[in-house]
C-alpha cells in the first residue's frame, strides 16, 4: 500500500478537477488522511486512493454546505465519484503550478503547495524558510483565504514553482522528511515539459546534491563535513548526469540562479579530494549567482568560499560584513578560525553554535568538533 503522503496529490486534484476550491479541498483531503489513519490499520481498502478521493470529497461537501462564508456559493459538481478504482494519472506537477496562483505572493505560494501538495507539516515548512512556525502557519492560513473560492484553472509562476521544488528538496535533503526523491521526479518532468534553461539548471543541482547523500552521514546517523566525506562512495552516476544536464542549459546562454548554485555543485563533485577543489572558481560563481539573487545566506557560503580561496583571514573580513544573526553564522565564524589556528576562539563559537542548531544531528556535530579541538589543545 502506498504511503498516505504520496496519494495527497492525485486526492487533492481529483477535487480540484471536480470543482472544489482549493482550500476547502485542502482542508477535505486532511480530514480524510485523519479518517484513513483510524479505520485503514484494521480495514484496509482494496483502492487506497480510490477510498481517500471519495472520503475527501463526502469532506468537502459537508465543509461547503455548512461554511456561513459559503452558504450562497453553489457546489459546482455533488454526485459522488465514480466507483471502480481511481485513475493513475499523475496530476502533482500540475498541482505545483496550480499552486502559483497570480493572487498569491510567491513566498505564500511556495508555503501553500509545500503544505497542501507537498505533505510537509507546518513546522517543517518554517523550517525551511528559517522563520517561527507560528509565523508560517499565519502565512498559510492567509494563502488559503486568498485563494478561498477561486478556482484554481490556470497555471501559476514557473519561477514559483522551481522554488516549490527547491525547498521541497532542501526538506527531504536535510530535514525528517525524505523528499529528495519526490523532487528530482518532478524536476525531471519540469525540465522535460518546460524546455527552461533553470529548470535544468535545478534538475541538475537536486543530482548532484543527492549524489553526495551516501557520504554525508555515518552509520551512527552523524554528520559528515564535505572535507571528510568519503568521496568513492559519491554516485557517479548521478554527477555525470547532471553534468551534462547543466552543460546543455549554460549553452544556451540564459544564465539564472539555480544553473549557477549547479555549477559550484558540480566543482565540488569534479575535485577528487578535498584538497582539490577549485575555490577560485566557487567564488566567481558565488559572485555570478549573487547577480540574481542577494541573499545573506549566499553572502555566509561566499565568505567561506573565500576563506578557502584567499586564506581564513580574508573569509573573517568577508564574514564581518554580514549580520550575525544569519543562520549557521556562528558555525562559518567557528570553522574559519579554526582554520586560522585560533583554537581557543573556535571552540568558543562551536559550543555557541551548537545551542542554536534546530537539527539534532548539526548540533551533535558541532559538540563534538568542540570537543576535538579541546583534545587537541589539552
Amino acid at each position: 500500500m502506498p504511503e498516505l503522503r504520496e496519494l495527497i496529490p492525485g486526492v487533492l486534484a481529483a477535487l480540484v478537477h471536480r470543482g472544489a476550491d482549493f482550500a476547502t479541498a485542502e482542508d477535505a483531503v486532511q480530514e480524510a488522511l485523519i479518517r484513513a489513519l483510524e479505520t485503514w490499520p484494521a480495514k484496509p481498502p482494496a483502492d487506497p486512493k480510490g477510498w481517500l478521493i471519495t472520503t475527501a470529497w463526502r469532506c468537502f461537501l459537508d465543509l461547503a454546505r455548512s461554511d456561513t462564508a459559503r452558504r450562497n456559493r453553489e457546489v459546482r459538481v455533488s454526485d459522488e465519484p465514480e466507483p471502480g478504482p481511481a485513475a493513475s494519472t499523475d496530476e502533482t506537477l500540475r498541482l505545483y503550478f496550480l499552486c502559483a496562483h497570480p493572487t498569491l505572493t510567491p513566498a505564500s505560494a511556495v508555503a501553500l503547495t509545500l503544505r497542501a501538495v507537498g505533505g510537509l507539516t507546518t513546522a517543517q515548512i518554517a523550517r525551511a524558510y528559517l522563520v517561527p512556525e507560528a509565523t508560517m502557519a499565519q502565512r498559510i492560513s492567509r494563502a488559503k483565504r486568498t485563494v478561498s473560492g477561486v478556482r484554481l484553472d490556470s497555471p501559476g509562476d514557473l519561477g514559483t514553482v522551481l522554488r516549490v521544488l527547491y525547498l521541497v528538496f532542501n526538506e527531504g535533503y536535510s530535514g525528517d522528511v525524505d523528499l529528495a526523491a519526490e523532487a528530482i521526479r518532478l524536476g525531471r518532468q519540469l525540465a522535460a515539459a518546460s524546455g527552461d534553461p533553470e529548470a535544468a539548471g535545478l534538475l541538475a543541482l537536486f543530482l548532484l546534491h543527492h549524489a553526495r547523500r551516501p557520504a554525508r552521514t555515518r552509520p551512527d546517523g552523524s554528520l559528515v563535513p564535505l572535507a571528510e566525506q568519503d568521496r568513492t562512495r559519491w554516485r557517479r552516476d548521478l554527477i555525470a548526469e547532471g553534468v551534462e544536464i547543466l552543460q546543455a542549459a549554460l549553452a544556451r546562454d540564459r544564465l539564472g540562479e539555480f544553473q549557477a548554485q549547479a555549477a559550484i555543485a558540480a566543482l565540488h563533485a569534479d575535485a577528487q579530494t578535498a584538497a582539490e577543489t577549485d575555490w577560485v572558481q566557487i567564488v566567481k560563481w558565488y559572485d555570478e549567482l549573487l547577480r540574481f539573487t542577494d541573499s545573506p545566506v549566499v553572502r555566509l557560503n561566499r565568505a567561506v568560499a573565500v576563506g578557502a580561496a584567499d586564506g581564513p583571514r580574508a573569509g573573517l573580513a568577508a564574514l564581518a560584513e554580514l549580520d550575525p544573526g544569519l543562520p549557521r553564522y556562528t558555525a562559518s565564524a567557528a570553522y574559519l578560525h579554526e582554520q586560522a589556528g585560533e583554537l581557543d576562539r573556535a571552540i568558543t563559537l562551536y559550543v555557541e553554535a551548537a545551542g542554536k542548531a534546530h537539527i539534532v544531528a548539526e548540533r551533535d556535530h558541532l559538540t563534538r568538533r568542540a570537543a576535538e579541538l579541546r583534545q587537541r589543545l589539552s
